[in-house]
């Protein structure tokens, strides 16, 4: 029996993954002063990731989302590690959107406080967002795609 990967969650996780890798280049190149190219890599790393938000929102709306199809067993650890990830990933947009507004307004002594912590949160947010894909297309196969509540909560 052979499996394929589903084509919008594969494209969305890697723009994801491509969002923390350029954070973490980003976060590499001001350590060395160059800010020219930080301020390159963050833009890219902000712009693959409303990629992904562009192709998760479209799923979201158009197709639905998918369900868990794992054990029954561990379905509830599965339900509350997919909820810890998506709190991580809206308050890292709202610190990554803030952050970027700090860095364009100039306003250096707060960006520079946020953007470790922005940048860290990322890194798990990406991390977790992987995990999450890794358990519904890798590991088990999706279950039923469906409505957002319907597959978070399984109501």
């Amino acid at each position: 029996m052979s499996y394929s990967l589903p084509i919008l969650p594969t494209i969305s996780t890697t723009f994801i993954v491509l969002s923390a890798i350029t954070v973490a280049i980003g976060w590499s190149q001001i350590r060395q002063r160059n800010i020219e190219a930080h301020k390159k890599s963050m833009m890219l790393a902000a712009v693959f990731a409303v990629i992904f938000f562009i192709i998760y929102a479209s799923r979201t709306v158009f197709i639905g989302n998918t369900a868990f199809g794992g054990p029954d067993s561990i379905k509830i650890y599965y339900t509350i590690f997919l909820i810890f990830h998506i709190t991580l990933a809206t308050i890292g947009a709202i610190f990554g959107i803030v952050t970027l507004i700090t860095g364009f307004k100039n306003n250096l002594s707060k960006h520079r406080k946020l953007g470790p912590i922005t940048s860290i949160i990322w890194f798990f947010t990406a991390i977790t967002g992987v995990a999450v894909y890794l358990l519904l297309y890798v590991f088990y196969h999706g279950g039923e795609t469906t409505s957002v509540i319907k597959a978070i909560l399984g109501l």
